[in-house]
């Protein structure tokens, strides 16, 4: 059946995020940025019809390993008891990276899955040939499926049961509609070393100046250490930005706003401690993760005390067993903030999108089964506990399996569960940065920036004209 085109909506295309590779699996809330211009309207796609029963195959992409791909196939057979003439064929291409790029070579001969793991800028980057569908009739829609007396659309119970923050990154696009549902997300969290914090009588930092006092308690015992490690330049800059209320980038207009004295000035403060050795990042470091000196032995050169690093990375910010033990205890704690009453987090982690498709019961098949993936309590908790990453509903919490894994919860052994109890404590502080095509130049770009003026700062100097021609060479990047 052709699809419906019902209208076409007028709008400028937006898009843009966060976020970060974290221990090596999450890209974070990435954005792709393309000189600013506007983009071809969106085609609007109505879908206030419903699945007849057809025997239809569905394509879903993603970078899921051996173990993940295992929970995503008992997933595929129970949807199946559901929905047997629902053929899923899925296909793991590695990493975020390699699906973006697949799907973009494939939308030029119209042979894209019918859905796919995505970041904003990857569907703010289709969008330009209108390929990825708007959620939103979809969501609406209250037709309900004979055979199994399902309603094609969510319930509001359903829709309440989204932990609100990652649920609205599928809307960061400036005209209001949704184009991807969130699959499982993870959050940057601080990591410490509670054995030595404890020892010194240090208590877990909440603000960066509790940081500050934490550093230099640490560097008077290990001159040698240094003692804080943010992995993600990237991440680092987008959310401070953010804790400070400071601008980034915008949807309209000149989307490059992160020229401005507020963010001159905490660059300026955090080259300071990065020249003084009270911190470094992954870059700096030659592109070793912070949590590879976290697990040094506490009198080595560059020991790092606190590691800023996604949370879907906690097994790798534990170290090793000696003898049976781990050598000290892991704490974790929410990121720190400048204001405790306004906190800001990253929101991380793959969504969904489904793309166009001539055969409309192949849009409503690809639908049900996305809305299954986030919607069945069983598979989201699974997929948490064995990945890493926290589910996007809150009802998982409930379930038996999950609470135990909640009440395991420590640095060690059960470390993945106490990365998640302090992730879903951080709900109301998550955000994103809005999207429009082609944001992924600002997220590099001021990466970069960071690096560069870390590196060049010099103390007891007049910094100043060295960081104003670094912010506007790295603005004129983004809009080359």
């Amino acid at each position: 059946m052709k699809r419906i085109l019902t209208s076409i909506l007028l709008v400028a295309m937006l898009l843009s995020t966060f976020a970060l590779v974290a221990c090596g699996e999450d890209k974070g809330n990435q954005g792709t940025t393309t000189g600013g211009g506007e983009v071809n309207p969106p085609v609007v796609t109505q879908l206030n019809g419903i699945y007849d029963g057809s025997a239809v195959t569905i394509e879903f992409w993603h970078s899921m390993g051996a173990d993940n791909k295992a929970l995503l196939e008992d997933a595929i057979a129970r949807f199946n008891e559901k929905y047997p003439n629902i053929t899923v064929e899925h296909l793991s291409l590695g990493d975020y990276d390699g699906i973006f790029e697949q799907i973009r070579t494939k939308l030029t001969a119209g042979k894209q899955p019918n859905m796919a793991f995505c970041y904003p800028d990857h569907v703010a980057t289709y969008n330009k040939s209108y390929s990825v569908i708007t959620l939103d009739s979809l969501i609406n829609n209250t037709n309900v499926i004979e055979s199994t007396g399902e309603m094609m659309g969510f319930t509001e119970a359903q829709l309440d049961d989204f932990i609100e923050g990652y649920y609205n990154e599928g809307k960061e696009y400036g005209d209001g509609l949704m184009y991807s549902l969130p699959f499982q997300k993870s959050t940057e969290v601080l990591y410490y070393n509670k054995t030595e914090f404890d020892a010194l009588g240090i208590q877990a930092p909440e603000t960066w100046d509790d940081v500050e006092i934490a550093i230099q308690l640490l560097k008077q015992k290990y001159p040698n250490s240094t003692p804080l490690g943010y992995d993600s330049e990237e991440n680092f800059f987008i959310t401070i930005a953010a804790q400070l209320g400071s601008d980034y980038t915008s949807a309209t207009g000149d989307h490059y706003t992160f020229v401005n004295d507020k963010n001159k000035d905490f660059v300026a403060k955090f080259a300071e401690w990065y020249q003084k050795g009270w911190m470094t990042t992954s870059a700096l470091m030659g592109g070793s993760y912070t949590s590879d000196s976290f697990k040094k032995a506490n009198d080595e050169v560059g020991k790092i005390f606190m590691s800023v690093g996604s949370s879907a990375g906690a097994r790798y910010q534990r170290p090793d067993k000696v003898d049976g033990e781990y050598p000290f205890e892991v704490g974790i704690v929410s990121l720190p903030q400048f204001d405790t009453n306004n906190p800001k987090v990253i929101s991380q982690g793959p969504s969904i999108c489904i793309f166009e498709d001539e055969n409309e019961q192949e849009m409503y098949a690809s639908w049900l089964f996305l809305k299954f993936l986030t919607t069945d309590q069983r598979f989201q908790a699974e997929y948490a506990m064995k990945s890493g990453y926290v589910p996007v509903i809150k009802s998982v919490m409930e379930t038996p399996q999950y609470k135990q894994a909640l009440e395991n919860a420590d640095g060690g052994d059960f470390i993945t569960s106490l990365v998640a109890v302090i992730a879903l404590q951080q709900e109301e502080a998550y955000f994103t940065s809005p999207a429009f095509a082609g944001s992924a130049d600002a997220r590099t770009q001021v990466g970069l920036l960071v690096q560069s003026v870390f590196s060049k700062y010099e103390l007891g100097s007049d910094n100043s004209n060295m960081i104003d021609t670094e912010f506007q060479k790295y603005y004129e990047y983004c809009q080359d």
